[in-house]
């Protein structure tokens, strides 16, 4: 962090005497050049890069320009912090501000760490009107005054502040590596690539004659649906639903309740080792899968199912991944039902996915090789994290308001 400054030399500003709205505009965007389009889903919270977009040829009706350099934020349910740095040209979302200078009186590298400030944010959002989606307007964020620094000050606060950011963007970068080794270890090892004799099956694709193709359902020794109880505040036993599966595991960073009787709790609790596979959910999200390693004593939800394996020929770790993987859960999705806003899998067609079967040995070792990726890929999570407190930090003592 910078040390401490003497801030004589700053002056109040308002945040439309350094800075203008972009008004350009494409009524054609691919005719003029522009192949990508961004809208507010594709501009994470928090971070500060643009890791997603669309692609124009599929079809847009954005006409907003951007260009590489300037800022993008977020006006709609500004409460999210969606604030991003371009570093390409394209088209984004009439609910997105395309920010830059006005004048030299504010260094370009600063502007979207002042737009992250929790100072900032707060005039956002207290500026923003209506109900379901209230957004706040260019007059009243022009209003929002803040202290500058000397430009000596500036460039100053900005190395610190970009190399924090770069970090961030480094440990990101290590923690995407990781996931996608673990992607490929798994295409690899749950198809048995490596061990040849290669034949292809219509519902699978291609697997090794060494792995024999078996039914999920021959490998488990039960399953359950979950509890169709409602959540109760202050319940005795803490209960699992769909939203508490992430990352291969249960969790409980948000659980709800329940009261039940002895009998019920004991027909219900989960135990070290169960599989819960979420059967009804959105279409991207059902078929979620994890395995519970929580301590204490936790029931689950209805639209959750409990999958028992036989540990002797199967791992639960082993059957996690390959539900989550795109080979299994390829095949989960062909028996997937769509409804009107939640699409169902039926445990009975759970049941016939088909998995190629390795030793208990094998699977023990993709079990460990992706638990070593998982924690690596947690530890840089973390790491970035820390460098984006770090970030903010910074930027609201020093870019935070009025001095």
């Amino acid at each position: 962090m910078p040390e401490l400054v003497d801030k004589n030399g700053w002056t109040c500003v308002a945040f439309g005497d350094v800075v203008q709205l972009s008004r350009d505009r494409s009524s054609d965007p691919e005719d003029d050049g522009f192949d990508r389009y961004v809208g507010l889903e594709h501009i994470e919270p928090s971070d500060l890069k643009i890791r997603r977009w669309g692609d124009i040829a599929d079809g847009t009706t954005f006409t907003n320009v951007f260009r590489s350099g300037q800022i993008l934020f977020g006006k709609r349910r500004a409460y999210q912090r969606k604030v991003a740095v371009a570093d390409f040209d394209g088209v984004c979302s009439g609910d997105i501000y395309v920010l830059e200078p006005k004048n030299e009186r504010l260094l370009p590298e600063l502007l979207p760490y002042i737009c992250q400030t929790d100072g900032f944010f707060k005039h956002a959002v207290g500026t923003s009107a209506g109900s379901l989606s209230p957004r706040t307007n260019w007059d009243s964020l022009a209003c929002y005054e803040f202290a500058l620094p000397p430009l000596a000050e500036q460039r100053r606060i900005a190395k610190v502040l970009g190399a924090a950011t770069n970090l961030a963007h480094r440990y990101d970068e290590a923690a995407l590596i990781a996931e996608r080794i673990s992607e490929s270890l798994l295409f690899q090892y749950l198809r048995g690539e490596h061990l040849g004799d290669l034949v292809h099956d219509e519902h699978f694709g291609l697997y090794s004659t060494r792995l024999p193709l078996t039914p999920v359902g021959d490998l488990l020794l039960a399953t359950q649906y979950g509890l169709s109880e409602p959540s109760t505040s202050g319940g005795k036993y803490p209960m699992l639903r769909m939203m508490d599966l992430s990352d291969g595991l249960a969790t409980e960073e948000d659980l709800c309740s329940v009261d039940l009787s002895a009998e019920d709790f004991e027909r219900y609790h989960l135990e070290d080792g169960d599989v819960l596979f979420n059967r009804t959910n959105s279409h991207d999200l059902v078929g979620r899968t994890g395995v519970y390693r929580l301590a204490g004593d936790h029931v689950f939800a209805s639209y959750l199912v409990r999958l028992k394996t036989v540990v002797e020929r199967f791992l639960p770790d082993y059957l996690c991944a390959f539900l989550n993987a795109p080979l299994g859960r390829r095949q989960v999705m062909r028996f997937a039902t769509r409804g009107v806003s939640q699409t169902n899998v039926n445990v009975s067609n759970l049941r016939n996915v088909l998995i190629p079967l390795p030793s208990i040995d094998y699977q023990q070792a993709v079990v460990e090789h992706l638990e070593y990726l998982r924690s690596a890929r947690r530890a840089n999570q973390g790491r970035s994290l820390d460098a984006r407190k770090l970030v903010a930090q910074i930027a609201n003592e020093f870019l935070g308001g009025p001095r």
